[in-house]
């Protein structure tokens, strides 16, 4: 399944966008060229930044902070209800998943370009989507859930018939906080205690569950779409193991785990999974595959992913436009034997962080973002150059992807884009992205969710060394003072010549 055509987004004809950033850029794409009306946001910090450009009109809504701004549903709503919108997409992470927003944007009259408000606090719950998705026939990892009423003896019990090495989980977290691994029972009382301590903090409930802790497994999760008019479908699947401190790098599709049996039975779970909550829209299903092919669930994500482009070049078809077009009470036309994939993508997160230094955020201004262009290259991207890159919110500063005919291709792809890649102005992790790719493990399509662990917890040597500023400032100084006119016969400069080093035909290029 390769091209689609875009016929508008149902009786929907203006979004507000209640994000930031690249995924606030990739839905207002997704709005132009379904002939919706977007409509950004910003903080006082992002005022300028590349979403609020790229949209038909944009609303300032609160300080920096994101508490102060793009986590306050009610200014979201006014916003919205202001500036004439029928309905809010809320992106990922800040309100994407929360169940009361929600409710607050349909009560409002408007559309939440998502699922309803009742399957996000189901699956926003993990000891009760266990419980449902066990109900569904869907493989569960072992484990405890309770009522979060239990004492330590009660769960020292259970963690003992469970078995060690274990996990202490939020019931309502993500993203990795509130989550501790045991490896022997007496490290679960401090485990316990901690975990909680972090869930309260990040999400106001402290209740934690117990689950058998995979070793070598794999992060696989499939993608699924489902509308108001009872079809849901699976989009394939990704692979996600790469992932440093629970969050994911690189991100590929096809798995080069799975075969055709699998990928079938993973993908008819997740519908399963989808089907018993409800769920309307696009979301993700997310699962731990073990040595010898068993898979259990782990959660489902009831939002659009990071890494949906991976999905999005492998199947040809746009989450992001069937996400408005649902919401505007389109029916999906096709059916789950219509779901094709071609090739082979890969994500690569490039991330404003210094790998040399413990991956510390790195924030100011871009003096330079170059991103490489060529056929079978994708760049998502929030940011240009001169944008700040503010302290308040994640560090994504772009997504690099690459399609090619197989795994092979997109890697090499993948490595030469990563090599023509220049940010300057802040630090990066480009180096470490191709140290990946480099890795014996990655290139054999081996890596668990371990790899970084294991192989890669130490930055590459080229990756802690820095050009001098003094070089830097020679060598700008140099190609803005030396007199060329960019002209392809490098016939001498003329009077009114404006010079820009991207002209030059010599050799010169950014990062080389």
């Amino acid at each position: 399944m390769r091209a689609e055509t875009m016929n508008g987004a149902g009786d929907i004809r203006s979004v507000l966008i209640a994000n930031r950033g690249e995924i606030a850029v990739r839905v207002a794409r997704a709005c132009r060229e379904l002939g919706v009306r977007a409509i950004a946001v910003h903080s006082e910090a992002d005022r300028g930044a590349r979403h609020t450009r790229v949209a038909d009109l944009s609303v300032e809504i609160g300080p920096g902070p994101a508490s102060e701004s793009y986590l306050r549903g009610d200014v979201l709503v006014a916003a919205a209800k202001e500036a004439g919108a029928d309905a809010i997409h809320p992106g990922y992470g800040f309100l994407s998943q929360n169940a009361d927003f929600a409710d607050e944007v349909e009560a409002a009259g408007l559309r939440f370009v998502g699922p309803s408000g009742d399957a996000m606090r189901l699956m926003g719950d993990k000891t009760a989507a266990r419980r449902a998705m066990a109900e569904a026939g869907v493989p569960v990892v072992p484990g405890f859930e309770g009522d979060g009423s239990e004492d330590l003896r009660t769960l020292r019990a259970e963690a003992v018939r469970i078995g060690f090495p274990l996990l202490v989980k939020a019931a309502a977290g993500g993203g990795g906080r509130g989550m501790r691994i045991v490896r022997e029972e007496a490290e679960l009382e401090d485990a316990l205690a901690s975990a909680g301590r972090e869930a309260e903090k990040a999400f106001g409930n402290g209740r934690l569950f117990l689950e058998r802790f995979l070793e070598s497994a794999r992060h696989v999760e499939i993608q699924v779409l489902a509308d108001r008019h009872g079809r849901c479908l699976h989009l394939r699947e990704r692979e996600c193991s790469v992932q440093r401190r629970y969050q994911k790098i690189v991100e590929e599709g096809p798995s080069p785990l799975l075969d055709d049996a699998l990928r079938d039975a993973m993908g008819r779970a997740a519908v399963r999974a989808a089907e018993a909550c409800g769920y309307v829209g696009a979301g993700t299903v997310e699962f731990l595959v073990v040595p010898g092919g068993e898979f259990f669930f782990l959660e489902m994500n009831t939002r659009v992913q990071v890494e949906h482009p991976v999905t999005e070049l492998v199947v040809g078809i746009d989450i992001v436009g069937w996400q408005l077009r649902i919401a505007g009470g389109e029916a999906l036309p096709y059916a789950q034997d219509d779901v094709r994939g071609l090739g082979h993508a890969i994500e690569c997160r490039i991330n404003a962080e210094d790998p040399a230094h413990d991956f510390a955020p790195s924030t100011g201004r871009i003096l330079l973002a170059a991103y490489p262009e060529g056929p079978g290259i994708r760049v998502d991207t929030g940011f240009e150059s001169g944008d700040e890159v503010p302290i308040h919110y994640d560090s994504l500063v772009a997504k690099l992807l690459v399609h090619a005919e197989d795994r092979p291709a997109a890697i090499r792809r993948m490595r030469s884009a990563l090599d023509r890649t220049s940010i300057l102005g802040i630090s990066t992790n480009v180096e470490y992205l191709k140290a990946i790719l480099d890795h014996e493990v990655f290139r054999r399509g081996e890596a668990t969710t371990t790899f970084i662990a294991d192989h890669m917890a130490a930055p590459p040597a080229d990756a802690e060394a820095e050009t001098p500023d003094e070089a830097l400032i020679a060598a700008a100084l140099f190609e803005f003072a030396t007199p060329r006119s960019g002209r392809a016969d490098d016939s001498a400069p003329r009077e009114g010549d404006v010079h820009s080093p991207w002209d030059v035909t010599d050799g010169w290029r950014a990062g080389g």
